[in-house]
């Protein structure tokens, strides 16, 4: 309201008073605080800040000053703020880590990437850097317009007559109201490179800008995981990115233990943080394989060392770390700036093009005032030159005159100078009478009128304006070269860690006190039968034995079913890699099981395929098929995949497809074959059904799965015995019954403990409780005909040893016939 009586009551609308009010103050947010100016890159504060240091000819070839004195400059004169804010931002333009290439020169603390806060006012001392300099280049030629301060005492400049394309080389960001701005720094050399390109063709497509300016360039390097993003905010104005860290692996000694060294981080990632969280996740035993976290630090840049447990991927910890720390982040973009006086969202063509428009701008009037000026100059010249043309007329008028105005008047009248001519003629000084002064005065009108030529023509011709703008770019690039710290990568979207991780087929081991771990199919050798194996798998304690086996493709999944039932989710890659002689890690450290729950089975498989069954059996000889695509999402602390009775223990689990044959074998030696159609499939809850009817004291020790007759049953016993019979000896009948005898479990055998369908050109593993290990071909076990004979020797066993489980491994025959039908 205009011409408010202060004494007279108004009424207003206060809706519509609020509407009003609120308005005023979102735009003097977005105007004048939160918003930078698309031309030179900078909110009012940094303008500001700049501004008063070149007043105070704080600039990068003079001494530093005292912080204090500048905030106190700047809030004095031209920001009516707090001085916390004022230096806050001074602070953050000093820092190499937050700025690509910093403004502001500081002498003293301006804290640290680990969030330590920079030291008080009084202690730091600043100066403009070189480049802040470029962005008052200028300032003094009318290039730009001034506005009054806050109380129109002075004037500051609405923007700055900037050479250097701000606003993408050192980003911002910052939240308005109902809007934010955040744009990523990037490479000063690439982003002059760009405006070069559009400066010669205005029309230049995205993907021919993107040649020369491929992404944002941190000033804490890191690595740009993809482009997608990059794109997609280059091309609309809003787009999202994901920055890693940079890690090597290094080794560490001759005792196979590897480090993850940490040397870049991403984009306002705190460091001491980081660690801490690592830590913690650590101590939580959410991040496992971590046995050490060390910061070595220094000027020389950052050294993060996270040491590995004996054994354990590197790459498995390393996309760990991606996954639930800040050593992967998403950085936002939005190329919000304020575009004449209005806040606006623009693609990178728009905000290149905004620069240029402005540098013609600032050009066109600096040539407009440097043009004028060389007029003037020019015109002062004409009359010294006519003035020593005509000295002794000059000196008797000044000399007959009485005052300087009277002279001044009369050489107007007599000679027709202008006000100004017959001022400077009578301001001369005497020396300027000699021929050398009076040669020099031509010689600067030669030039002056060539100067005016030439600045006519950068106002009269487009391409020549373009030149001038084209060189000093050049100019700012050559004067400030720097290489690119963000590395730009290829990025597939979310994928898996097997990407990283080499397939090969290894071995899976794990002992009855639950330590497990995967050893390469390569470490173990072929050997003759009857030989006496190697060293396998280390045991922790003395009343510690092997008691699984099993081999899998690094990049399977696998599906972790317990003896209470219960079923777990891993990848291959995730479970501990140690030699043929190593005791591996407990299980507990990968999985949450009970405090008496064991492996039972594990799984691998490459995916969940429907109308593919899991068939569970129990020792007891109950059995039950679940569909597998049950299994596809088991949380961590797992899921239920069968009800298991008191007593009993979850033995066994087998893939199965339609019209397979199930087999299940006792400890007793005997071996019942049915067709998978007798079990009906059932929910993960369901028990199961009867399998097999077992005498007081056996139980079952194995399932195998046939699609056919064309293989072989391998029985192996506890004292290292085994045979192969032929798979149609045994006729198939209905579930639930007895069974029929299968190998002799005579003193010499002892009991059963594994069986296996083979060919002769399979190979098997045995291994004993001991962990000795040996590899042979099955082929050259003899088939025998009787179901209830003894077999032959397959390895020697110790008096105080026994074969304790066995698995059947591809030949690298197979794999290579494989990959040729492939």
């Amino acid at each position: 309201m205009e011409n408010i009586n202060p004494t007279q009551t108004y009424s207003i609308n206060i809706e519509e008073e609020m509407k009003s009010s609120y308005l005023d103050y979102a735009m003097s947010v977005i105007i004048g605080r939160a918003l930078p100016d698309v031309r030179d890159g900078l909110k009012p504060v940094h303008r500001r800040v700049l501004y008063a240091m070149s007043e105070l000819n704080n600039v990068y070839n003079k001494p530093h000053k005292k912080s204090a004195r500048i905030v106190g400059e700047v809030i004095g004169k031209f920001h009516p703020h707090g001085d916390v804010a004022v230096y806050d931002t001074i602070v953050r333009m000093a820092q190499e880590f937050s700025m690509r290439v910093p403004l502001v020169d500081g002498q003293g603390n301006f804290g640290s990437i680990d969030g330590d806060s920079a030291a008080a006012m009084r202690y730091t001392e600043v100066r403009m850097s070189r480049l802040a300099g470029d962005l008052l280049t200028d300032l003094d030629k009318e290039t730009v317009d001034f506005q009054p301060n806050y109380d129109d005492s002075l004037t500051e400049p609405v923007v700055l007559p900037t050479r250097v394309p701000n606003l993408l080389v050192n980003g911002t960001s910052g939240i308005a109201v109902g809007m934010a701005t955040n744009i990523p720094p990037h490479n000063l050399g690439e982003v002059v490179e760009a405006l070069l390109l559009m400066l010669d063709n205005p029309s230049v497509t995205l993907p021919e800008l993107m040649k020369v300016i491929p992404g944002p360039d941190f000033p804490t390097a890191g690595i740009i995981c993809g482009s997608g993003g990059i794109v997609s905010a280059y091309s609309s104005g809003r787009g999202v990115i994901r920055i890693r860290a940079r890690v090597r692996v290094e080794s560490k000694g001759n005792d196979n233990r590897e480090a993850l060294i940490i040397e870049e981080l991403p984009y306002q990632v705190n460091k001491a943080k980081l660690i801490a969280n690592i830590a913690r996740l650590v101590n939580e035993k959410r991040l496992v394989g971590i046995s050490d976290l060390r910061d070595e630090s220094s000027r020389e840049g950052i050294r993060v060392v996270i040491e590995l447990k004996r054994g354990e991927s590197p790459e498995v910890v390393e996309n760990n770390l991606y996954k639930m720390t800040a050593m992967q982040t998403s950085f936002g973009i939005n190329l919000l700036a304020i575009v004449h006086g209005q806040p606006k969202v623009m693609s990178l063509q728009e905000i290149l093009n905004h620069f240029l428009g402005h540098r013609r701008e600032v050009i066109r009037r600096r040539t407009e005032f440097e043009l004028a000026k060389a007029e003037k100059r020019a015109h002062i010249l004409e009359g010294l030159k006519v003035a020593l043309d005509n000295l002794d007329r000059v000196i008797s008028l000044i000399r007959a005159s009485s005052s300087p105005v009277e002279a001044r008047d009369s050489l107007i009248a007599a000679l027709e100078f202008s006000e100004a001519q017959a001022q400077a003629i009578l301001e001369m000084r005497l020396q300027r009478l000699t021929a050398l002064e009076r040669d020099k005065i031509t010689e600067e009108y030669q030039e002056i009128l060539k100067q005016i030529e030439k600045l006519r023509e950068i106002l009269s011709t487009e391409q020549v304006l373009k030149e001038v703008i084209r060189t000093e770019l050049v100019e700012i690039k050559e004067r400030y070269p720097s290489e690119r710290l963000s590395e730009i990568k290829e990025w597939m979207g979310d994928f898996m860690m097997e990407d990283l991780i080499p397939e090969e087929q290894v071995v899976i081991t794990a002992t009855r006190n639950r330590f497990i771990k995967r050893t390469p199919l390569d470490e173990y050798r072929s050997q003759a039968r009857g030989g006496k194996g190697r060293k396998g798998m280390g045991t922790r304690t003395a009343d510690d034995a092997i008691e699984y086996l099993f081999t899998a493709s690094t990049h399977s999944y696998v599906l972790i079913f317990t003896n209470k039932g219960r079923v777990y989710w891993l990848k291959v890659y995730e479970l501990p890699s140690v030699g043929a002689a190593g005791k591996g890690r407990s299980i507990v450290n990968l999985l949450n099981l009970a405090e008496d729950e064991l492996v039972a089975d594990v799984l691998p498989i490459d995916d969940f395929t429907q109308d593919i069954y899991a068939v569970m059996v129990s020792r007891k000889g109950y059995i039950k098929k679940t569909e597998l695509e049950a299994f596809s999402r088991p949380r961590s602390s797992g899921i239920i995949a069968c009800s298991v009775d008191e007593g009993d223990e979850l033995l066994k689990v087998e893939l199965t497809a339609k019209d397979s044959d199930i087999i299940l074998c006792t400890r007793f030696g005997k071996a019942i074959r049915f067709t998978e159609s007798d079990i009906r499939p059932m929910g993960r809850t369901a028990r199961g059904v009867k399998g097999i009817s077992l005498r007081k004291g056996d139980e079952v020790v194995s399932m195998c799965v046939s699609g056919g007759d064309d293989r072989d049953l391998l029985s192996v016993t506890e004292n290292g015995y085994g045979k192969r019979t032929e798979l149609k000896a045994f006729r198939s009948q209905r579930r639930g019954g007895q069974g029929v005898f299968n190998i002799s479990t005579s003193e010499r055998n002892g009991s059963c403990v594994g069986n296996i369908l083979t060919s002769d050109d399979d190979e098997l593993i045995l291994i004993t409780e001991k962990g000795k290990i040996i590899r042979l071909e099955t082929g050259h076990i003899r088939r025998t005909v009787s179901r209830s004979a003894q077999g032959v020797r397959l390895i020697e066993v110790d008096s105080d040893d026994r074969v304790a489980d066995l698995s059947l491994v591809e030949t690298k025959e197979e794999a290579g016939e494989d990959e040729e039908e492939l």
